[in-house]
């Protein structure tokens, strides 16, 4: 599964609703004295973040094309072509780094993007409505995943096997196995 992507759902403007832009990362701020700046990694494939790749910045994405990048921490450090010195990478401070959506790598049969099932409607293997898919949490030990309901009440499911089970993208619909516990009554 990948990152949790929100912010670059604002980036949207396709017409099927699937995002254009896909968050990759974070510029926290300069660092030296030669252009890089520090970014958070947002994404699971931070080996397609190399140079030469383009990537689009800030919320008016604009286009850009990495110089260098190299592990810093739990992130990296990253230049991009035209930004040679801290005053320049300064300008980039706290922004976000997108790649467009129909460059994301493949995924294993069964594994889906956390962008292409937010807003999904849930419903149970006993078709039972539950509502849509309205936040994904990251927990460490797995996904939870946020369902709101018609009446605005929500459901916290789990994103395990016993669970969730399929992911059915062209009918815009998730089957779900509700174990003993999930809901109230």
């Amino acid at each position: 599964m990948a990152r949790k992507t929100s912010p670059a759902n604002a980036g949207s403007g396709s017409p099927t609703g699937e995002s254009v832009f896909l968050i990759v990362g974070f510029i926290r701020r300069p660092h030296g004295v030669h252009g890089e700046m520090i970014m958070d990694i947002h994404t699971d494939f931070p080996e397609r973040l190399k140079p030469g790749t383009k990537v689009f910045v800030g919320e008016e994405h604009k286009p850009m094309t990495i110089a260098s990048t190299r592990p810093h921490g739990t992130g990296m450090l990253v230049s991009l072509r035209g930004l040679t010195n801290p005053d320049l990478a300064g300008q980039l401070r706290n922004t976000y780094v997108y790649v467009p959506a129909k460059d994301r790598p493949p995924l294993p049969d069964g594994k889906v993007y956390q962008h292409q099932i937010l807003g999904l409607r849930v419903v149970t293997d006993e078709g039972r409505d539950l509502g849509k898919l309205t936040d994904i949490i990251s927990t460490g030990a797995n996904d939870v995943y946020v369902v709101t309901g018609e009446d605005g009440k929500e459901v916290l499911l789990p994103a395990i096997k016993d669970v969730i089970l399929r992911y059915d993208l062209p009918n815009g619909e998730i089957k779900v196995h509700l174990i003993e516990g999930l809901l109230d009554s």
